[in-house]
């Protein structure tokens, strides 16, 4: 501890922090335009200037250490009138209007603090405001000169839009584009906004519906990172949303989607009424009589075709609790295992093939670990696009001198910041990490520590890697031996080394075979069980996760226990059997309904027509069914063609309960406006009709803080998680009990599986779809930026206009040999349809190969994906499929 004094009083203190901070704990403020916690002290604006005795000068607070032994003085008259003198520059510049606009900025509060008075001429810039921008408004008339917005866009996102031009009293910041803030670079992350202490950068949200009057912490509804963020309301409206500073996940950043796409909440396409179909209408109904029906229906299929006969779909955009019921109403009403989720068509292989190696189906380390790491491994995961806060603060790892390889078919952003880009051909993972793993054999790279103590039968392995050299894989994937050399001596000798892989892993053929090979590397390294290591998939939607996690899979119970390992647990707890046959998972679901075996399905927050694979098979399933219920927010495409009864939802905004991150962390999900309509959560849907199938005993909950209880009844490595507990923050599970403090990092002594684990020998096998003369591309496809999954939600915010419509990525190459520009419409056909969308030029994509999104329903891009499964999961391989291109 440093002993010092401050205005007189003695103080013990923390090393290592400086005068700003000591300050602070002490309670003592001081003002700070230029200062933010997420930035590095920067010292610019002065007015933190304190003195120190016997130091000749003042000096700024903010980026001076404290030393031991320090008497400091805060707010002698000097001082103070050294503040008023600078606060009256600075508000020579000011907009005489803006300070009762907003009196909550840091700026506009100074001054009224020192009473200093805004200019009343307005200052002597006079620049136009840019309105440019749906969310975000520029009037650098306000502009303090504090550098605020540009360093947190170099410093937290690693975009560099904002740039300073000019030089002395001609300073400006302006976008790098050096005209409009819609034409820069920016990704509309908002961090400028949130940091800018004069409203120079305000958000359009609150310019168009004032200021909130309350905030809610809760946790975004986006993807598997699990942002928490403070939600801004008035008068029962979102108005704005803002990053929690303390989020261990986020640490005070949002991406586009978190931060300004909630909009959708408010949207007049909202269903919030129950509707029935009649024929080819719908009609609105109350919610007695939709319970009463969905109840009926469901009753009737059960008695005449048997409990098999249904299906039931739980949801990544519901809570853990209501995930938990969602497979607990399939085996305890319906009385089948007929349950599961859209891990199926995602990330189920990562967890087979991290139970199976590990014993745990899950990742195996936290995002705390980025800035831990020496070497980060990107496999199959576009991370900047479709994880923006793990992709930023990956490459701002990878600017302060941390090794980055990415593997991908595709150029995407973080290759531009890598050691090693390998461009592998599309379905080649296992040849390119068989060969990364032989190389690491061959020269003598392996951990010897790890082989001797943590894993069996080591020899068998390396008999098999011994035929994957690197030139054997060059053949097959198209890179480099060198390069494979170069990655795999990285990532084994500049330890420790870090992986993460998304569905560019997973949604192959090989998918779950793709993930063991990652989980090779791993364990021959001992990049496992320790800090910046393992093996680490990034989920795609916000509670993916967790839906599979709390049961929503035919094979296995809450907590990922199998049904024949917890039957006898489940049993006790609902007091009622566990059903005994085997369940069907959705790809099943589809083909039993195509078949006639399965008569009804109940998608919770699933749009499964749009997102299944192979559309014209989807759609002869889906109206094979003789009950579709839909519950959701929105009357998706599921809902408009097939839908029997609609059950409007309530968002994660206007409930109770918990997300479960990538990383195994539990966080609150808090409500934060009341449900718009009629709209009711999940839960108590769930409940409502289990009751009126009678079954109401053990479906009798008031709270989702219930429902967890029960959860964690049955779920021993949760049953330390309480909501008392979550009030504090978010947990990491395992955490057993309620003085555990959770687990950040998986594997440290032993395995889940054992005391040692097993290296997997994978061959591989090309997948069937392949280019010919008739279809020479091998289409890719995945998620965008702007867009989210199906666009259910993102399609009903201003980030349609940022990413209106899907588009077909192709070479310059193969642009300028079939005559195409850029936004040029063609038709793509393959063995299973065609769609039709526009053309975007892209460098980064090879020759001979196609990337295309899948968000808009007008392209539809799913009647073109194609029938193969990985065997293990029956995820669909949408990352290859053979197409010709045709020009309109």
């Amino acid at each position: 501890m440093l002993h010092v004094a401050i205005n007189g009083k003695p103080g013990a203190f923390a090393e290592g922090i400086s005068i700003l901070h000591a300050l602070r704990s002490a309670g003592i403020e001081v003002p700070t335009l230029c200062h933010d916690d997420r930035l590095k002290p920067y010292g610019g604006c002065r007015l933190c200037v304190v003195q120190v005795k016997g130091w000749p000068r003042p000096v700024t607070a903010c980026n001076t250490p404290l030393e031991a032994g320090m008497e400091i003085e805060t707010h002698s008259p000097e001082i103070e009138n050294a503040r008023r003198t600078l606060l009256a520059l600075l508000a020579h510049d000011s907009r005489p209007f803006a300070i009762p606009h907003r009196p909550e900025k840091e700026f506009h509060k100074v001054l009224r603090l020192y009473d200093i008075p805004a200019d009343r001429d307005g200052g002597s810039r006079n620049v136009l405001p840019d309105d440019s921008h749906p969310y975000i408004r520029v009037d650098m008339s306000q502009c303090i000169h504090c550098y605020r917005c540009v360093r947190i866009c170099n410093e937290v996102q690693g975009q560099f839009v904002w740039q300073v031009w000019n030089r002395g009293d001609r300073t400006v910041i302006r976008p790098d584009s050096g005209t409009t803030l819609l034409e820069s670079g920016c990704v509309s992350c908002g961090a400028c906004v949130d940091t800018c202490p004069t409203g120079a950068l305000e958000d359009n949200s609150i310019l168009s519906f004032g200021t909130p009057t309350s905030w809610t912490r809760t946790t975004c509804p986006y993807c598997g990172t699990g942002c928490e963020m403070f939600v801004g309301l008035r008068e029962n409206r979102i108005v704005s949303v803002r990053p929690a500073s303390d989020a261990p996940v986020s640490r005070g950043h949002l991406c586009v989607k978190g931060r300004y796409a909630f909009e959708f909440v408010h949207s007049p396409s909202r269903v919030t009424q129950p509707m029935i179909r009649v024929g080819q209408e719908w009609k609105r109904v109350s919610w007695d009589e939709a319970i009463q029906f969905t109840a009926g229906e469901l009753r009737r299929i059960v008695t005449e075709h048997g409990s098999d006969a249904v299906g039931v779909l739980g949801s990544a955009r519901a809570t853990n609790e209501e995930n938990y019921l969602a497979q607990k109403f399939a085996r305890v009403v319906l009385g089948t295992n007929n349950v599961d989720c859209c891990a199926r068509v995602c990330h189920a292989p990562s967890a087979a093939a991290l139970k199976t190696m590990l014993g745990t189906g899950a990742a195996t380390n936290s995002f705390a670990d980025i800035e831990r790491a020496r070497t980060i491994l990107v496999c199959g995961a576009n991370s900047t696009e479709n994880h923006p806060i793990v992709g930023a603060r990956i490459k701002q790892a990878a600017l302060r001198g941390a090794h980055l390889i990415v593997i991908d078919p595709r150029r995407i952003e973080l290759a531009r910041y890598a050691d090693c880009h390998l461009q592998l051909r599309p379905g080649t993972n296992v040849p390119l990490l068989n060969a990364m793993a032989c190389s690491i054999l061959q020269e003598g790279l392996c951990d010897e520590q790890a082989m001797r103590h943590r894993i069996a039968d080591g020899r068998r392995f390396e008999e098999f890697i011994r035929e994957w050299p690197a030139e054997r894989a060059e053949k097959i994937c198209g890179v480099e031996a060198g390069l494979i050399r170069k990655a795999a001596r990285l990532y084994a000798v500049d330890k420790p080394a870090m992986c993460f892989h998304g569905l560019g892993v997973t949604e192959h053929s090989q998918g779950t075979e793709g993930v063991m090979c990652l989980v090779n590397l791993a364990l021959l390294t001992g990049n496992i069980g320790k800090p910046g290591t393992g093996v680490n998939p990034l989920r795609g939607q916000n509670n993916v996760q967790g839906a599979a996690h709390m049961g929503c899979d035919p094979k296995s119970l809450t907590g990922s226990i199998s049904l024949e390992d917890g039957g006898d647990i489940f049993q006790r707890a609902w007091d009622a059997p566990i059903p005994p046959r085997k369940g069907l998972n959705l790809m099943e679901m589809m083909d039993a309904a195509r078949r006639g075996t399965l008569k009804a399905l109940w998608a919770i927050g699933y749009d499964v027509f749009l997102t299944n694979p192979r559309a014209h098979e989807t759609g002869k399933a889906l109206r094979s069914l003789e009950c579709v219920i839909v519950q959701d927010m929105f009357l998706n495409e599921t809902a408009k063609e097939f839908g029997t009864v609609f059950l409007p939802a309530a968002s994660s905004f206007e409930k109770d309960g918990t997300f479960m991150n990538a990383e195994r962390r539990i966080q609150r999900v808090r409500k934060a406006i009341d449900p718009l309509g009629q709209s009711r959560p999940d839960w108590k849907i769930l409940c409502d009709i289990a009751a009126a199938m009678g079954s109401g005993a053990q479906f009798d909950f008031h709270s989702p803080e219930e429902i967890w209880n029960e959860v964690r009844s049955v779920w021993k490595a949760g049953a330390g998680i309480s909501y008392t507990r979550l009030e504090h923050g978010g947990l990491q599970w395992p955490c057993p009990s309620e003085d555990h403090p959770g687990t950040d990092i998986l594997h440290a002594d032993a395995f889940s599986a054992g005391e040692r684990a097993r290296l997997r020998p994978v061959d591989y096998t090309s997948t069937s779809e392949k280019v010919s003369d008739e279809f020479p591309f091998v289409l890719n496809s995945g998620r965008t930026f702007y867009q989210f999954n199906a666009g259910t939600m993102t399609m009903r915010t201003a980030n349609a206009s940022l990413r209106p419509v899907d588009c077909l990525q192709i070479s310059p190459a193969d642009a300028e040999r079939l005559s195409l520009q850029d936004e040029e419409r063609v038709r793509v056909r393959s063995h299973y349809g065609e769609a039709v969308l526009p053309v975007q030029i892209d460098s980064g994509i090879s020759p001979g190969e196609l990337f295309a999104t899948f968000h808009s329903v007008d392209v539809f891009l799913n009647f073109l994906t194609g029938p193969r499964q990985d065997p293990f999961t029956g995820t669909p391989e949408y990352k290859v499929t053979a197409v010709q291109l045709e020009k309109i």
